[in-house]
């Protein structure tokens, strides 16, 4: 016995030690399980907010108290929601759910005060006067109301959930720590004991690591091992905890699990690495100038899988193997590139033809007539088909995962589906959709329809978009609209309709090779030749007559008239890749931007100065973010866009917190970036305006603007965006295998 109580001698300091970190290490994991729901139930509200922000809006401003009472009922249907109310700026109730006078004192002096339009403020309610736990949340959701006012929404959702929760997180990590404490008290009597035959020897090498070469290690041992590495990772987890953010490590971890060893398929038809030919013979490897791409490919460096795409560059087929696979990216080979090809007439008639000078304008307010050509949607409709082959033919599972991409491929998710009935189809849309009287232009507008409602989801970047899909499938389309769940039933079968505002990677890993802010400067302005107290404006896109390039250009003419002082010292610099060349409308818009050029550098410019330098050329993702940093402001002045994230990558690449973005309203980015100076591009006095006020603009307010901007995009970045799909899509799927299993039990029981 003496080994025994000479083990316990040396054991129990340690045991203490260990019992005192147990409380500790239950506290921390009951906080920080209270705090990530708490953030969730925030989210919600905020999202109950944004959904029900034009509905309430509308109806309060047209005294409209019984549709303000519909859409309340409707925010309580949610099982975790308690109650909701429509108050005033002076806390006056407006309009309440049933339950929610049992609460209503929280509507007034006690509840957080506006900050501002678009502020929300959260309280926690815990148990007190017979009332449940709670989380009020305040969502402002105007400036002012009609009689002057704000209003904002209130939310009580239920909080016991986030009680019981912590309470068994606190339990838990009690009861691992407090097990590990009892095997390591076993442990150590056990090594007393059998000192002699050189045990503790070998538990001394095991947890250090060592091992002893030929002799193989015990399988007690190794349990130790094991224990102890999980002992070290639970202590890390705890102490590191997170803010909620989403990173590229934690939508690894997320997805790990949910999507097994098949990875992801993405359907696309840009390919993230083109392989071209030059002149010279030597191949190169080209970043295509793509937001999708730019959103895409690093989420698939993360996640893995096979994205497929269209091989379009003139050393691709070469460059793969005999079914089209390569692995990227080069050098890396995080995951596997699918060529598919198709002949110039094919392209002519699916990409030139039908998506790009039918759909493309169709979905774009820019004054653009759609063509629609039989033989175009023949070739879109045969294309469609290839890709949904090359799904099948890549796809390790009956049930995978299936990001589909944009307008090129609207009927591909019902073909996917009827190969792979099981599979868990995302159809993400990158440009808008337009209102069902617009939509309804097209003469294959059912076919598009019934495609996408082949999707287990449907993705647009904001809430208007999906209004206007559901609104477009309600013309046009025998169905039920459940308005509740935002959803499409048709045959029986739902397709979810979400809005996944799309953004960038945070932080840009492209940046890693690009110089900073000074260094930058100076390698920019030396190759345009400008002098040291230059002010460099810069915008990047496509040439492409969405942008609004022509009116971007008129701008920076208008504000030379305004300020003469300026002329000599301001220039604009557009990266301009060119697009869809073949279509004459694309023509049109490169003719008209190198002819205002060429105006405007003539009326102003010297010798020695251009105020406007057009580099119409493929930029890489490297010279894109050194401008970035060189310029004093980044003008986007889309007359109608999706999201735009050439926005969010020059926030994204002005980590010194200086540089002024002017963006146009037309953007979806616009709504979530109300610190740029938001301008209508179309009126050139508050366009130029705003380029004025951004070069005037002092350190100070870049800094805080930045800041702001900065702390939006980092929150909303592009793991936020797919994590939020992929969750919802392997949840889709989790519960489809529950029901098939359950379906095969009950067949098993009967038979």
């Amino acid at each position: 016995m003496r080994p025994v109580r000479n083990a316990l001698r040396l054991t129990l300091p340690p045991i203490i030690a260990i019992l005192l970190l147990a409380v500790v290490a239950g506290l921390a994991a009951s906080r920080a399980v209270r705090a990530w729901n708490t953030s969730e139930l925030t989210m919600r509200a905020r999202l109950a907010g944004s959904s029900a922000r034009e509905l309430l809006v509308d109806a309060e401003s047209r005294g409209d108290r019984a549709q303000v009472a519909r859409v309340l009922r409707d925010i309580v249907r949610d099982d975790r929601v308690l109650a909701a109310a429509l108050c005033t700026s002076d806390s006056t109730p407006i309009a309440s759910t049933v339950a929610f006078p049992a609460i209503a004192m929280r509507c007034g002096a006690t509840g957080p005060r506006d900050g501002g339009s678009g502020e929300l403020r959260s309280l926690v309610v815990l148990p007190e006067d017979g009332l449940a736990p709670m989380h009020v949340s305040w969502v402002s959701l105007t400036d002012t109301t009609a009689q002057g006012g704000r209003i904002r929404l209130v939310v009580a959702q239920d909080y016991a959930h986030v009680l019981e929760r912590e309470r068994l997180a606190g339990l838990w990590a009690l009861g691992i720590l407090g097990l590990l404490t009892g095997l390591i008290v076993v442990l150590t009597v056990l090594s007393a004991r059998m000192t002699s035959s050189g045990w503790l020897r070998e538990l001394n090498r095991a947890l250090r690591g060592e091992r002893v070469p030929g002799v193989p290690p015990s399988p007690l041992l190794e349990d130790v091992r094991v224990l102890v590495q999980r002992q070290a990772a639970a202590r890390a987890a705890l102490e590191e905890g997170h803010d909620g953010r989403w990173t590229r490590d934690r939508l690894r971890q997320s997805m790990a699990d949910l999507l097994e060893e098949d990875g992801l398929i993405i359907v696309a038809n840009r390919e993230p690495y083109i392989h071209h030919r030059r002149d010279d013979g030597q191949v190169e490897v080209r970043h295509p100038a793509s937001g999708l791409v730019s959103a895409l490919e690093p989420v698939m460096r993360t996640c893995s899988g096979v994205w497929i795409a269209h091989g379009s560059g003139s050393a691709d087929r070469e460059t793969c193997d005999d079914h089209g696979r390569l692995a990227v990216p080069p050098g890396e080979g995080s995951y596997t590139l699918r060529r598919v090809w198709m002949t110039d007439e094919e392209e002519s008639g699916y990409y030139y033809g039908f998506a790009n000078e039918g759909l493309w304008p169709l979905c774009h307010l820019a004054y653009a007539r759609p063509v629609f050509r039989a033989s175009d949607w023949a070739h879109y409709r045969l294309i469609n088909e290839r890709f949904a082959d090359a799904v099948v033919a890549e796809a390790s599972v009956d049930d995978p995962i299936v990001l589909v991409q944009d307008y090129h491929f609207a009927l591909a998710p019902r073909m996917i589906r009827q190969r792979l009935p099981r599979a868990t189809i995302i159809t993400f849309w990158h440009i808008p959709f337009p209102n069902a009287e617009r939509f309804g232009i097209c003469p294959w507008r059912e076919e598009l329809l019934e495609g996408l409602l082949g999707s287990s989801i449907v993705g647009f970047h904001t809430q208007g978009h999906c209004n206007q899909f559901l609104e477009a499938v309600d013309t046009f389309v025998e169905s039920r609209i459940d308005r509740v769940e935002q959803a499409v039933v048709k045959g029986g079968v739902a397709t979810l309709v979400r809005p996944y505002p799309i953004s960038v990677e945070w932080p840009i890993s492209a940046l890693e090779t690009v110089p900073p802010t000074d260094e930058s400067r100076r390698e920019v302005f030396a190759e345009l030749g400008l002098g040291d107290d230059a002010i460099l404006g810069v915008g990047v896109d496509r040439l492409d007559y969405t942008k609004g390039l022509e009116e971007r250009i008129e701008a920076v003419e208008r504000l030379l008239e305004r300020r003469p002082d300026l002329i000599g010292r301001f220039t604009f610099v557009q990266l301009a890749a060119p697009s869809r060349v073949r279509i004459p409308r694309y023509k049109e818009i490169t003719d008209a931007v190198e002819d205002g050029v060429r105006r405007i550098n003539e009326r102003f410019g010297t010798e020695t100065y251009r105020p406007v330098i057009l580099l119409r050329q493929h930029h890489e993702p490297d010279r894109v973010y050194r401008f970035y940093r060189a310029a004093h402001l980044c003008y986007v002045s889309s007359l109608h866009d999706g999201m735009n994230l050439v926005s969010k990558e020059f926030i994204a690449a002005r980590d010194d917190e200086h540089g002024v973005l002017v963006l146009s309203q037309f953007a979806g980015a616009a709504h979530e970036l109300p610190d740029a100076l938001i301008v209508n591009p179309y009126d050139l006095e508050e366009a130029s305006g705003a380029l004025e006020r951004a070069v005037e603009m002092t350190p100070s307010e870049q800094g805080e603007r930045m800041r702001a901007m900065r702390a939006v995009v980092a929150e909303r970045n592009v793991y936020r965006w797919a994590g939020r799909m992929l969750l919802d899509a392997s949840q889709l799927r989790q519960r489809a295998r529950r029901s098939l299993q359950m379906s095969s039990d009950f067949e098993s029981a009967t038979t």
